[in-house]
């Protein structure tokens, strides 16, 4: 490898707007984000499916388990 071409990582504090903070490293020392794994509707079961027309029963139905 290469010396002196790599970016120096330190520690980053995180802060989400929910109030999550958590610490990684990075090129910067502190981010705020707007949405993380404690507050995305994906990570906590509230994800919904939107359908239009029917096309996840019709995907369910196409390849249900044989």
């Amino acid at each position: 490898m290469k010396k002196e071409i790599h970016p120096d990582y330190k520690e980053c504090s995180v802060s989400c707007a929910c109030g999550n903070a958590f610490v990684t490293r990075s090129t910067v020392e502190t981010m705020r984000i707007d949405i993380c794994n404690a507050c995305h509707p994906f990570f906590t079961g509230e994800h919904k499916i939107v359908d239009a027309a029917g096309r996840v029963e019709k995907f369910k139905a196409r390849y249900a388990a044989k």
